[in-house]
């Protein structure tokens, strides 16, 4: 948490700050600068370029970046390159200029003050933790970085320390150093004795992780106990006047600087100090993690300030999974175009570092790229709530789903969800449907069965005694339909128009689509192929009607055969025209039918869509046999 800022700069006061910086010098520690005339020419550090196209002028005092198009002044730069406000910029520069930054009253001064005090004694603690790491007596904690795969170079990366195994160590250490028990108690280093005796440390025997604030001041600590049988087995600080877990971020500094100036993508937050490192150590510099807390939200605008898609990784096991939960819960109502999360849920048991340290850095980034969106969590968590065996169930399905679109606050991003969720609630029924009808499918001994059907043919029963509907003569349609299996030239000519037919038999209707949608795949249509098809997503009264029907003679398509197939296949068509009139039903008469398939669902849309213009087809058509 970063220093109360003052309430209003006077004006001037920025001017002045930046006449006191010389551009070169902040920027310079990011940049390597050659000079080059009255100009400093360096690499850009917004984008991979090799050769410089980044310029620094310390005159006019502003920089320009010719390969992003950035530019402005010092300030600018540290906001840009450090991920901080306007506020915390000219803070961060302010200091280093040596200019006191104004207060607004007496009050606010001496606050201000109070707290950069309370700040340097979470330093000073910091560097103590630091050299008792390397003393004898942090052998233990050394032994235990070494063993997660950690050298001495990423200890001081990491500012990693050992808190001694002792009641006042740290204490006396920080007295000597010149502050008092009242102030090392309001910054959360010692605890009030309960027993009216000294204050006593509150770490004591830990691995120690230093946290910083947005500026990367140490305000707190994360002590992790190194005995097996020690509780709790991570201990934060408490809340204090710079910390407050609920609105910090372990590494975010650091973090944001590492994911750097970018369109898009964002942070990676993990679950623990140690998943930090073990990402960060693996390449993933931009990971930060929560304070032993479930996201809040003053945290999820931190990273989203960071950048728009952050990744939630977390632990393969079933803790993790519901704080992915609670994760989405916290972002959901926030999310608006330009602005996500997602999400990674690692193999079962695992944590990042885990997965690290056994299958290595490329491992991660496989789980990475394979990331959910929200939309996807969300699904996932609804549907596998509870059994799907019910309409009751099914309904109390959709109804969460759609209590949980309704958390969302963008109006667009609201109809989207609910557009994407309807889509695969749909489909997800459907593929119950045939499940369970292929589940009822049963083979008699000793016979060949197909897979997928609810439909039983008894040994040498032909498929017309089991068809209740009537003879074949008396099915509308079907011999239209069997006229294009075996004259498929009549596609060229009648195609849209047979796809829009309105038969009301419904294995009628799936001979007519699996013509079509073979003839869309470029597969040669013929009895066979259409046969293997129905049999194979289980439609045996469709393929008993094929198989019965007898083959029908060839058709020429310029002949007065075909010009009657055509004027047959219009009347299916007045009749579907006239039935959706009556019943009302416009773009939506597909999904009033729940035995469609979720293609066949799609392919009724794009049917009625293409109405108007197939009418003005048909009445060309029907003009030009008459005229013949």
């Amino acid at each position: 948490m970063s220093s109360a800022p003052p309430i209003r700069i006077p004006d001037g006061f920025v001017e002045e700050l930046k006449a006191r910086i010389r551009p070169s010098d902040v920027i310079g520690r990011k940049v390597k600068l050659t000079k080059k005339g009255k100009e400093w020419v360096g690499l850009s550090p917004f984008t991979a370029e090799k050769t410089p196209s980044f310029y620094v002028n310390d005159q006019k005092r502003i920089f320009k970046c010719f390969s992003s198009g950035m530019g402005g002044d010092v300030i600018n730069f540290v906001m840009e390159t450090e991920r901080l406000s306007f506020m915390e910029a000219v803070e961060k520069l302010a200091e280093e200029a040596g200019m006191a930054l104004p207060k607004a009253n007496p009050a606010a001064a001496e606050e201000y003050d109070h707290r950069k005090r309370l700040q340097a004694a979470c330093e000073a603690a910091a560097e103590f933790f630091e050299e008792r790491l390397r003393a004898p007596e942090g052998s233990g904690a050394r032994a235990y970085l070494e063993g997660r795969g950690l050298s001495a170079s990423s200890w001081s990366k990491y500012r990693l320390g050992y808190a001694p195994d002792d009641w006042r160590r740290t204490r006396a250490h920080l007295h000597e150093k010149g502050f008092t028990d009242s102030e090392l108690l309001e910054a959360g280093i010692i605890k009030e004795s309960d027993r009216g005796g000294e204050p006593y440390d509150m770490f004591r025997g830990r691995l120690m992780f230093p946290i910083p604030d947005a500026r990367g001041g140490i305000i707190a600590f994360g002590g992790r106990a190194l005995q097996p049988d020690a509780k709790p087995k991570y201990l934060n600080s408490g809340d204090t006047p710079l910390f407050h877990k609920s609105t910090v971020l372990y590494r975010y500094k650091a973090a944001r600087e590492a994911l750097g100036h970018g369109e898009g993508g964002g942070l990676i937050v993990a679950e623990g100090y140690m998943d930090v490192i073990a990402l960060c150590e693996a390449g993933f510099g931009n990971a930060v993690a929560p304070l032993g807390t479930a996201l809040t939200e003053d945290q999820l605008q931190l990273i989203w300030r960071a950048g728009p898609e952050p990744v939630m990784c977390f632990d393969g096991d079933r803790a993790g999974l519901g704080a992915a939960y609670r994760a989405l819960d916290r972002a959901l109502p926030f999310a608006e175009p330009g602005r996500s999360v997602f999400f990674v849920l690692l193999p079962d048991g695992m944590d990042p570092d885990d997965l690290i340290r056994a299958k290595g850095a490329g491992a991660m980034a496989e789980q990475l790229a394979a990331r959910l969106p929200m939309s996807e969590l969300l699904w996932r968590r609804e549907r596998d709530a509870e059994p799907l065996d019910t309409p009751e169930r099914q309904a109390g399905l959709e109804a969460r789903l759609m209590a949980a679109c309704g958390h969302i606050r963008h109006a667009g991003v609201k109809a989207a969800y609910e557009r994407d969720l309807k889509s695969r609630l749909r489909d997800y029924l459907w593929q119950l449907r045939e499940a369970k009808r292929a589940a009822n499918y049963q083979k008699r001994p000793g016979k060949p069965g197909l897979p997928g059907s609810a439909q039983i043919l008894s040994e040498g029963e032909p498929a017309q005694e089991v068809l209740k509907q009537g003879a074949r003569e008396k099915i509308g349609g079907l011999s239209l339909v069997l006229r294009a299996i075996d004259n498929p030239g009549l596609l060229a000519i009648g195609a849209e128009m047979l796809a829009q037919c309105a038969f009301a038999d419904a294995d009628v209707v799936r001979l007519r689509d699996a013509v079509l949608d073979l003839a869309n795949d470029g597969i040669p249509i013929d009895r066979g192929t259409i046969t293997a098809h129905l049999a194979n997503s289980g439609n045996i009264r469709a393929a008993g009607l094929l198989k019965d029907y007898p083959v029908t003679p060839q058709i020429a398509t310029n002949g007065s055969e075909a010009r009657e197939w055509l004027i047959a296949l219009e009347q299916y068509v007045a009749m579907r025209r006239s039935s959706d009139q009556e019943t009302g039903f416009g773009t939506d008469s597909a999904s009033a039918d729940p035995t469609l398939s979720p293609q066949e669902w799609r392919r009724q849309l794009q049917k009625v869509a293409e109405r108007q213009a197939l009418k003005v087809r048909m009445n060309e058509a029907s003009s030009k046999r008459s005229d013949s």
